[in-house]
């Protein structure tokens, strides 16, 4: 599994970065290219089913216009959650409506966490499962979806798509999931 993390133009305030080094705060979102640049590598490695990729990303503007139509087509593309800038109930609820309609929910992540605030990780998955329940009753109360399905995809972005993703789970394969025809 390799991941990306991508659109944060590190260290901007140099004179921060010259008194006290790297990683103090000064770390700002860039825009970010992803059809081309990933066309290469997607090209040779987008089908094949021994590599997953992650992408995580701060540019917003390609949630919809770019990394879930990418999601949606090559079954090695999965889109990590909402993160770092965006690790916050509008961000989050902000990727769900962005990605979910073109990428559907299968074609996510789940929510997972690489942060260094050990502390903090309890609250976070917390968080994230809230808003994923907040979105997913949304879509229950409009008729979209029905309470079992909402249920069942709930458990799903919390517990058994990261698993999926990451490979954690050896006893589960990727037929124990919907196919990409039932993800769309």
């Amino acid at each position: 599994v390799m991941q990306l993390h991508v659109g944060s133009l590190r260290n901007h305030d140099v004179l921060l970065f010259e008194r006290f080094g790297p990683d103090r705060g000064a770390d700002i979102p860039v825009a970010i290219e992803f059809t081309r640049a990933l066309q290469p590598l997607l090209t040779e490695f987008g089908s094949h089913p021994g590599f997953r990729l992650v992408v995580f990303t701060l540019d917003e503007s390609t949630y919809a216009r770019e990394l879930a139509p990418l999601a949606g087509h090559y079954p090695a593309l999965v889109l990590g959650p909402a993160w770092w800038f965006h690790d916050s109930v509008e961000g989050m609820l902000r990727y769900r409506e962005h990605v979910t309609e073109t990428a559907g929910f299968y074609n996510t992540a789940g929510f997972n966490d690489d942060t260094r605030a050990f502390c903090s990780i309890p609250a976070r998955h917390d968080l994230a499962r809230r808003i994923d329940a907040h979105y997913l009753g949304r879509l229950v109360a409009r008729h979209q979806i029905g309470l079992g399905e909402a249920r069942r995809i709930a458990t799903d972005l919390a517990v058994t798509l990261p698993r999926r993703v990451y490979r954690l789970d050896a006893r589960r394969t990727s037929t124990d999931l919907p196919t990409t025809e039932a993800r769309s």
